[in-house]
């Protein structure tokens, strides 16, 4: 137990627990809109992000966060300019991020700080760290019950919602960049390439045993929590990468469950 007394440590933990939070918020709406690859679109925006802020000397986070809003933005007006093939936008945005990536990852002179972004790092967070995720963390949380009606409406039916006055482009919007926020703050802890697993394995999960909308948030928030905690204590005992772990068990656990629902059935 004296590990939980370590400073890196209880950094850990404490950015554990906001990233279980927000990630099935935004992931609930992203499997009921059928979007689920706008995750690996950002995630790989979210690396090209982190590859030019080593490459120029800049937080690599900070740098993350605005090349994956930007992303965002660029989601959205390719998606109106395609309404009925809206899956293009994120195959554009996801080949770009691959691209600039690959390109600025030749000229970062510490290879091992951008794997750490790769896999995760978590038991490596700085305060700076901490603090910004802390911050983004709330607003995304706060912005997300500011517009729980209007994102519950439009993840089921986006023609209804507008007739029924909801301003379903702004709303769009808002939510990608939401999305943006989370994958760049996730990045540093769980991996650019498996953040969007931790986004869509907790919803899968719960959506297994959830009778209501509501108690889908919740349960897969509990069970984002578990895989993470979990996954954060098999790392520390055995050096191993964060986010393939957390990812690893969420799996285990999918399959568990939906083993389990399949008899009661």
């Amino acid at each position: 137990m004296e590990i939980f007394t370590l400073a890196f440590m209880q950094r850990a933990i404490v950015v554990a627990i906001f990233i279980s939070i927000i990630t099935p918020l935004i992931g609930n709406i992203i499997v009921l809109k059928r979007l689920s690859t706008i995750g690996d679109a950002l995630s790989h925006a979210c690396l090209a992000g982190v590859a030019i802020g080593l490459c120029f000397s800049l937080s690599p986070v900070l740098t993350a966060i605005v090349f994956s809003l930007l992303s965002a933005i660029i989601i959205e007006y390719i998606r109106r300019s395609f309404p009925n093939y809206s899956e293009i936008a994120t195959a554009i945005v996801l080949s770009f991020g691959v691209g600039v990536a690959a390109v600025f990852s030749g000229f970062v002179k510490n290879s091992a700080n951008f794997n750490s972004f790769l896999f995760g790092s978590i038991v490596a967070i700085s305060t700076f760290e901490l603090i910004t995720v802390i911050l983004l963390s709330i607003i995304v949380i706060i912005t997300m019950l500011i517009l729980y009606r209007e994102l519950f409406y439009i993840s089921f039916d986006e023609e209804g919602a507008e007739l029924s006055g909801v301003k379903v482009k702004t709303v769009n919007l808002i939510f990608t960049m939401l999305t943006a926020i989370v994958v760049s703050i996730a990045a540093r802890t769980v991996g650019s390439l498996v953040i969007s697993s931790l986004m869509i394995i907790p919803v899968a999960c719960a959506m297994l045993i959830s009778k209501s909308y509501k108690q889908n948030l919740i349960l897969s928030v509990v069970f984002a929590l578990i895989f993470t905690t979990a996954g954060l204590l098999i790392t520390a005992f055995y050096d191993l990468k964060p986010g393939g772990t957390i990812v690893l068990i969420g799996i285990a656990v999918l399959l568990v469950t939906a083993t389990i629902s399949r008899k009661q059935r």
